[in-house]
C-alpha cells in the first residue's frame, strides 16, 4: 500500500478516535475564551471600596456565611480565597462552585453567583474524568490531532507536489 493511501486511512481512523474528546475540548475552549463576557460562565468581577483590605479572613468568612445560598459555613467549605486589593475585593469560592464577592473595605457582600468556569476548565483538560482519562484519552486525542494536522497537510500538499514534479519532467517547448 502506498504512503498516500496509508496516510489517508490512518487520517480517517485518527479522526474517529478523537472525534468526541476534541469536540468537548473545542466546545469548552470556546466557552473559556468568552468567560469574562458571559456571566453564565463566570460571574463578573465587581469593584469594592478602597485598596487596603480592612476586613480580615474571619470577617470575609462571616460575610459569606451571611448568604445561605452560597452554602459556605466554615473554611472547610472553601476551595480558595482570591484577594484583589486594587479592586477592593475578595472572592471566596466554595467547593460547591458558588462564589461570594466581598468588599474588603466594608465587609459587604457584593455578589453571590454560581461559577461554572472551573467546571468547564476541568472538562476542557479532561481532569473532570480523572487522571487516567486525562492522560489516556485527552492526551491521546491531542496526539491524534497533531497527527491529523500533519497528515492533512501531507494530503493537501501531495497533489500540488505531483503536479509540480510532472511539470518539471515535461520537456520544455522552447
Amino acid at each position: 500500500m502506498s504512503f498516500a493511501k496509508t496516510s489517508r486511512k490512518l487520517h480517517r481512523i485518527a479522526a474517529l478516535v478523537c472525534f468526541l474528546p476534541l469536540g468537548l475540548v473545542t466546545g469548552t475552549g470556546l466557552l473559556l475564551q468568552v468567560k469574562k463576557q458571559l456571566p453564565w460562565v463566570q460571574p463578573p468581577t465587581l469593584k469594592g471600596t478602597g485598596t487596603t483590605p480592612a476586613v480580615d479572613l474571619e470577617g470575609l468568612l462571616a460575610a459569606a456565611r451571611s448568604r445561605p445560598e452560597a452554602g459556605i459555613q466554615s473554611f472547610d467549605d472553601l476551595d480558595r480565597i482570591e484577594v484583589q486589593p486594587s479592586r477592593g475585593l475578595a472572592k471566596l469560592r466554595g467547593k460547591n462552585r458558588f462564589e461570594v464577592q466581598v468588599d474588603t473595605g466594608t465587609g459587604e457582600v457584593l455578589q453571590v453567583a454560581y461559577r461554572r468556569s472551573d467546571l468547564i476548565e476541568s472538562l476542557h483538560d479532561g481532569s473532570f474524568f480523572g487522571e487516567a482519562s486525562k492522560l489516556g484519552i485527552f492526551l491521546t486525542s491531542g496526539l491524534c490531532l497533531l497527527f491529523l494536522w500533519a497528515s492533512g497537510l501531507h494530503l493537501w500538499l501531495l497533489p500540488h507536489l505531483n503536479r509540480w514534479r510532472a511539470r518539471r519532467q515535461r520537456p520544455s517547448s522552447h
